[in-house]
């Protein structure tokens, strides 16, 4: 897959960054190109070996229909938690780092199912931060709105379900 300057892009579990520049590396006898990624929200940089762009799952911003998918699932969608904290925290450690949207939803609307019953753990509180942060960021983008319309459409989904979206912490 390849990404030009200036394109905005998915980096899984990083959030959403601008390709600010292309260029040619050389070690030794070998050259490498790479993708120089600007993150929006925290303006840190980040160097993508071409080669390594599918390992780390760098992606394209979701598709509208895409979006419109997520959404349904966050409205109506079942979704199933693992009880021991171990396993449920490394099962949305791996969906968090696939770069999967959906998955993320996933996190997202489990962890909140979860904070119903019982008060969620530090950590699971943080990772349930980070996936409100990357829906409401891709959505934005994704559909050309503000990030405060991309939370009130999250909401809306959300409450659907009887959910509500946790403050930013």
């Amino acid at each position: 897959m390849t990404f030009q300057i200036g394109e905005k892009v998915v980096y899984p579990n990083q959030g959403i960054g601008t390709v600010e520049n292309i260029s040619v590396r050389s070690f030794g006898a070998q050259f490498e190109k790479f993708y120089l990624l600007r993150f929006v929200y925290s303006s840190m940089t980040v160097m993508v070996p071409f080669s390594n762009v599918e390992n780390i799952g760098l992606r394209k911003i979701s598709k509208t229909n895409e979006i419109s998918r997520i959404l349904s699932f966050l409205s109506s969608g079942t979704c199933r938690c693992n009880a021991d904290w171990k396993n449920r925290f490394k099962e949305n450690t791996e969906k968090m780092q696939s770069g999967n949207l959906m998955q993320v939803a996933e996190v997202m609307k489990g962890l909140l199912l979860l904070q119903g019953d019982k008060p969620l753990s530090f950590r699971e509180k943080k990772m349930l931060d980070r996936a409100r942060h990357m829906l409401v960021t891709e959505i934005s983008i994704a559909r050309g709105i503000s990030d405060e319309d991309a939370v009130l459409v999250l909401q809306k989904a959300l409450s659907k379900a009887s959910l509500t979206l946790p403050p930013v912490l």
